[in-house]
């Protein structure tokens, strides 16, 4: 190929470990114009950003990338025996954000760790309890003896063992609250529909008065704004107008760090390390220690560019990190997120 030839190394490397699996795409490597490519190792995270070109994510000695860090939405799943991937260590949970005051004896957070308090730890303790992994007083704090339990739990079940209840142990215990009711899905916008900055709307986005408001604590300015608990992404511009708002799938796991953060780098395509996936219109803005996390399009096979899901299943997580979009979305950000648009999670 002629031009600009980037390799990146991704630890797009599945994760069934439990809570804090894993999609990562590590930053992009600038690539010498000769075609000799620059090649990171995938535990190096001080690379320069690709801003356009193929990018091949690549590992340049396999045997130095963890098995533990594959997406799981670039690898081909039959592929892959999730019980035979080791688990991953050291990454991010998500803070105690308030996603539900019902009733039920559900999670009202969207993580537990030691230290913390109140009805969450409740359903928490009685839960263990239950299910013959605390044999203590259901007390509402979250002290050693319930991270105790909780790590014979994730042991037991061969979730990754960190003391710390996300989704999958949450899951695994049955208080995890019902995901779709924090989505919001906006009717259908009509054929040839277009944004406030002309750009078509795909199946699931909306642009304007129409699209659903922006989350509270998501910030001021031009930015992107992602809702991880509704699976929704906003455009804002810089007077706070919705210029266009869209589901997306995120990471079933723990790994989308809440904060403000901002794009550092971009590859128009960019492929798994095993070389099964293309990720189009890739647009990072978390780097972690196993690589990195950004926006793209829904995945697709290499071997016959059949895409990993559809357009309906958005608003749903399925990925390991990322955040997959429809084609249009994908596209719209591709020419709206440049190296440097703040980027506000919650």
């Amino acid at each position: 190929m002629a031009g600009l030839v980037a390799t990146l190394v991704c630890g797009v490397i599945a994760l069934r470990s439990g809570d804090d699996g894993a999609e990562f795409v590590a930053p992009a490597v600038a690539a010498a114009s000769s075609g000799d490519a620059d090649v990171l190792d995938a535990t190096d995270l001080a690379a320069s950003a690709a801003t356009g070109g193929v990018a091949t994510d690549l590992a340049a000695d396999p045997a130095a990338v963890d098995p533990a860090a594959v997406d799981p939405a670039a690898v081909d799943p039959a592929a892959v025996d999730p019980a035979a991937i080791a688990p991953v260590g050291n990454e991010q949970d998500l803070g105690g954000e308030v996603l539900t005051g019902g009733d039920v004896c559900l999670m009202d957070k969207l993580s537990l760790r030691i230290g913390d308090s109140g009805q969450s730890v409740n359903c928490l303790q009685q839960a263990l309890a239950d299910q013959g992994f605390y044999t203590s007083a259901v007390t509402g704090q979250f002290d050693q003896v319930t991270f105790t339990a909780v790590e014979a739990l994730q042991t037991d079940r061969n979730l990754y063992v960190d003391g710390v209840v996300g989704r999958e142990s949450a899951i695994s215990l049955g208080i995890w609250p019902d995901e779709e009711s924090f989505v919001v899905r906006t009717p259908k916008p009509p054929s040839g529909a277009v944004d406030l900055l002309g750009y078509r709307l795909s199946s699931v986005a909306s642009t304007g008065a129409d699209a659903p408001p922006l989350p509270d604590g998501s910030g001021s300015g031009r930015r992107i704004v992602y809702d991880r608990a509704g699976q929704r992404v906003w455009a804002v511009g810089s007077e706070g107008e919705i210029i266009r708002s869209w589901l997306v799938s995120g990471s079933q796991y723990s790994n989308e760090l809440p904060g403000t953060h901002e794009v550092y780098s971009r590859s128009d395509m960019s492929t798994a390390w095993n070389g099964k996936a293309w990720l189009p219109k890739m647009v990072r803005w978390l780097k972690t220690e196993r690589g990195a996390i950004g926006f793209h399009s829904i995945p697709l096979h290499v071997a016959d560019d059949s895409p990993y899901q559809t357009d309906a299943e958005l608003g749903t997580r399925l990925s390991g990190g990322c955040q997959r979009q429809a084609v249009l979305d994908a596209d719209f950000l591709w020419e709206w997120a440049d190296i440097g648009t703040k980027v506000v999670v919650v």
